[in-house]
């Protein structure tokens, strides 16, 4: 057997040794192309993501109310309060929108010159039992028209706060949606948002409103008043305190009005004074835009309608002339 030489291996190794320095030199680039490559990409993220972060970003443009969310509010409630249907007789005008977008709704009896005006409900539920008197003197007068005279209009605004009558029949049936008491938002001269409560109803909390005549009811009730000549109203309440003429001070007409009323119901007057000063009323609102006289009427509880004793109060408002 031949030997081999011995620098045939010579070659060998120094074949070895260029392949794995290429090899090497192969490792070393991919190393630095990848650390070159997370090193620029950190330096994007860097540019990218920080001036992101502390970038002012300007405040979208929205469409606001200007007008400021009462703190009171009660959240619109839909159930349905036990309707009134008259089965034979004219039809109410829908006068306006309750908060909760119930109707507000005025009857009409006769045809005459001279106009007069009931309005019930504007406490609600709390005194659900005017808006029931109401209901029947409207049943009453459209089986007996006779008792309207032929020179005269009469007009029933059965229900001024139809959100609070199907809220509660109690004392949180009392305000509107907003927590307002509506016979308080009217903007007569003595309007007011807060008030002295001692002696006045302090149940719950309740505003006359953001401003004056800031609620659709009461602005529904003045629009319907402004839009007629009427000769006198009663503002149907409960309970037990008396006759509140309209005025501040009481006027000499509502006076008037007033003491024929108690004379026919034996509801007290002068009222009952508790101490509480009352500001932004119907009444008061009423005499001051044209309405001849005007009363607060209070029925005898919370419960009754007294509704034999105000069909004396009714002929006494028809035949009234200040």
């Amino acid at each position: 057997m031949r030997r081999r030489k011995a620098g045939s291996h010579s070659w060998v190794y120094v074949i070895w040794g260029i392949n794995g320095a290429a090899v090497l030199s192969l490792l070393v680039l991919a190393v630095l192309y990848s650390t070159s490559l997370r090193a620029s990409a950190a330096k994007e993220t860097v540019q990218t993501v920080q001036p992101t972060a502390t970038r002012i970003i300007p405040p979208t443009s929205y469409f606001l109310p200007t007008l400021t969310p009462n703190p009171r509010y009660t959240p619109p409630v839909f159930e349905t309060s036990t309707p009134f249907v008259l089965a034979n007789g004219p039809r109410p005008t829908t006068i306006g929108f309750s908060l909760a977008g119930r109707p507000i709704e005025a009857y009409t009896f006769g045809a005459g010159e001279r106009e007069y005006l009931i309005v019930a409900g504007i406490h609600g539920g709390y005194e659900w039992n005017t808006v029931a008197l109401a209901n029947e003197l409207i049943t009453h007068i459209n089986e007996n028209p006779g008792v309207i005279p032929t020179d005269t209009t009469l007009y029933i605004i059965r229900n001024m706060n139809p959100d609070g009558e199907a809220r509660a029949h109690g004392v949180d049936g009392r305000v509107n949606n907003n927590g307002v008491d509506l016979n308080r938002n009217f903007p007569a001269d003595n309007w007011t948002e807060e008030w002295d409560r001692d002696g006045c109803w302090i149940y719950r909390p309740t505003t006359g409103g953001l401003r004056a005549g800031s609620e659709p009811e009461t602005r529904t009730v003045m629009g319907f008043i402004t839009s007629h000549r009427i000769t006198a109203l009663i503002s149907y309440h409960s309970a037990a305190l008396g006759v509140f003429p309209g005025g501040v001070p009481w006027e000499e007409p509502s006076k008037q009005l007033a003491k024929a009323l108690a004379k026919e119901t034996r509801y007290p007057y002068p009222p009952i004074d508790t101490g509480c000063e009352y500001t932004g009323t119907l009444a008061d609102w009423a005499v001051e835009n044209g309405v001849g006289a005007a009363v607060d009427m209070e029925l005898r509880n919370h419960r009754d309608s007294d509704f034999e004793v105000n069909l004396k109060a009714l002929k006494v408002l028809l035949n009234f002339q200040p």
